[in-house]
């Protein structure tokens, strides 16, 4: 009889400890609630009249009274973002359940219909010419918005007629976000058989970590002939969406598929192919060298493929319980600054954090920020491997930035992808650095760097490799539709490049792209984690030699929100991203990991 799996295993649930759920009522009580229901109400009076008020009249607004349309916009948008923020966490705790998956299309299409009144502000503000906006910039209530402005108008040049602009507004909830919502219930409803089980996502990848190598290649194998069996209807989502954003570039007059959003993370186009074809000739000096070490202490003459992620055998795979993975993370963040680890035990101590993994629930890790008058929430899929802790520690950095830039405001909270990824993965290296720091035993030590080096091999090689991916996909989608078949040979022409020929790639392999949500909700967003890691080694070189107030400026860093750009941030700390040689001194960090390790060895 097959039994489908809900969690981990109930001697592994004893272990890890108990593990918090959201308590989501800060937002609002349930689905049902009366002031959920009230602000709707609201909100739909607030955006008819800000219409009324101020829809043509913009370029005749003095300064000051622009300032005040902005902040009653900008107070609009919020409580747009508390109701869709609670419906989006709603729906991520269960997205296999046809009431909430209702009740969350019941949200987006209402939120849709009342923003479509608001749509002509930010419309018409990009309309104003420079003189008149640099005029009405010299009221104080304006130019507190000034970066905002400035973020807006970047995007002025792809901007359509106020026909045009609000027909996709109000396709949206039926075109992208239709298929991204059949995305994820597709993959949250899927069960992969193993042994007399149907596991989740979450519970069968988690599998690929084990040590047991006959375990890693049935979670192997049973992970490709499932996404392999829905492969027909991955490649329709992925062609479909493809194909909506070909369509949309082109009215919009985006050079390239990336470039829309290398222009949402403020990023040029050619800073970002610098960042991509640096990791590229690098492979053979990080993960061929790597992996081909790694099948030596295996005892392997090549790894297969689950064999990428498997523990060495000199590692720790003890299950680390929640609390001390709580007290690993917040001592880490507490060396650095006391101050940063005090926000972050907000989230343990106030119910902002979803752990255990549970049928339905959206598979893998985010921090989603809500807006500046709540705070973030933290979903994770715990299982109490040291990777686990590694997410967290990542998790919790968003988190902490996402509190520290809400003291901007709703609109200018919001970073950049590529700066975003920063805060996550210095948490992931404070961590670190703070566990090696602490170890003695030398063989400990060698277990710990060669996973640390791993965790950067994903985030760095790996991401670098599925952006490859992409680029490819959505050139040859615009030459046609492309079969599964065709999909799957992109994948295996990328993925091979990143390994080498240390890792046998199998036709079980094939289809792995399609369980990769980054594709689907957010093109092009797999890039930033690469740009963060490289940016966080060339940090924490600045750290290990500075003065005692670089914690200070970190988090006044973080602060910034999205106020300032990557230049002004970076320039407090001697950074700069557009120099040509930034990328090859982040990636020789990684790549002095692995020569320590190969002298060891």
């Amino acid at each position: 009889m097959i039994v489908y799996g809900q969690s981990a295993s109930s001697s592994t649930s004893e272990k890890l400890g108990d593990l918090p759920e959201w308590d989501l009522s800060d937002l609002y009580e349930g689905p049902d609630a009366p002031d959920l229901k009230a602000d709707l109400e609201t909100l739909t009076t607030e955006a008819k009249t800000f219409q009324k008020r101020y829809e043509g009249h913009l370029s005749s607004l003095e300064g000051n009274a622009l300032g005040r349309a902005i902040a009653d916009y900008e107070q609009i948008q919020e409580l747009i973002g508390r109701i869709m923020s609670y419906g989006q966490l709603v729906h991520a705790r269960n997205v296999a359940d046809p009431i909430v998956g209702k009740f969350y299309q019941s949200l987006q299409e209402q939120i849709t219909g009342i923003s479509t009144h608001t749509l002509f502000f930010t419309l018409e503000l990009n309309r104003l010419d420079e003189d008149s906006l640099k005029q009405k910039l010299t009221a104080p209530d304006v130019q507190k918005y000034a970066p905002w402005l400035r973020d807006l108008r970047a995007f002025r040049p792809h901007q359509l007629s106020d026909d045009l602009e609000k027909l996709l507004h109000e396709k949206y909830v039926s075109g992208r976000a239709a298929w991204t919502r059949l995305f994820d219930e597709t993959i949250a409803d899927l069960r992969f058989p193993f042994d007399e089980k149907a596991l989740t996502s979450a519970e069968i990848l988690n599998l690929l970590t084990d040590p047991r190598r006959p375990i890693r290649e049935q979670a192997g194998l049973s992970i490709g002939k499932v996404l392999a069996e829905n492969g027909r209807s991955f490649a329709l989502i992925t062609n479909t969406l493809a194909k909506d954003k070909e369509i949309e570039d082109k009215w919009r007059g985006y050079a390239r598929p990336i470039s829309e959003r290398n222009l949402a993370n403020f990023v040029e186009d050619d800073v970002v192919d610098a960042l991509h074809h640096a990791v590229k000739d690098c492979y053979p000096r990080l993960s061929h060298r790597y992996y081909k070490m790694k099948a030596r202490w295996l005892n392997l003459e090549k790894l297969e493929f689950w064999d990428r992620n498997a523990p060495l055998p000199i590692s720790d795979d003890r299950i680390i319980p929640w609390s001390e993975a709580q007290d690993i993370v917040l001592s880490a963040y507490n060396r650095f600054s006391p101050e940063m680890a005090n926000l972050g035990t907000r989230f343990f101590k106030a119910g902002w954090i979803d752990a255990p993994v549970k049928a339905g629930k959206s598979p893998g890790a985010f921090a989603h920020p809500t807006v500046p008058s709540a705070h973030p929430y933290l979903l994770l899929n715990y299982q109490g491997k040291s990777r686990d802790v590694m997410t967290l520690a990542h998790e919790l950095g968003h988190g902490v930035h996402q509190i520290l830039a809400g003291e901007q405001g709703h609109l200018m909270a919001n970073t950049p992808l590529t700066l975003a990824e920063t805060a996550s993965v210095f948490g992931e290296m404070l961590t670190f650095r703070s566990l090696l720091e602490a170890e003695t035993d030398p063989t400990r030590r060698r277990a710990m760097l060669a996973s640390k080096v791993e965790d950067m091999l994903n985030t760095v090689v790996r991401q670098i490799a599925m952006c490859f991916f992409e680029r490819e996909l959505h050139d040859q989608r615009r030459q046609g539709e492309l079969t599964g078949e065709q999909i799957s040979d992109i994948w295996l022409k990328t993925q091979k490049e990143s390994f080498g020929d240390a890792i046998i790639i199998r036709e079980e392999y094939r289809y792995f792209w399609a369980y990769i949500p980054h594709f689907i909700h957010v093109p092009f967003y797999v890039y930033a984690y690469a740009f963060g890691d490289c940016l966080v080694n060339s940090l924490y070189a600045v750290y290990q030699n500075a003065e005692k107030d670089f914690a200070e400026k970190y988090l006044d860093m973080l602060r910034a929100g999205g106020s300032k750009r990557h230049q002004e941030l970076l320039a407090p700390f001697g950074l700069d991203a557009s120099d040509p040689d930034f990328w090859k001194k982040g990636l020789s960090v990684l790549e002095g990991f692995i020569d320590d390790l190969e002298d060891v060895a």
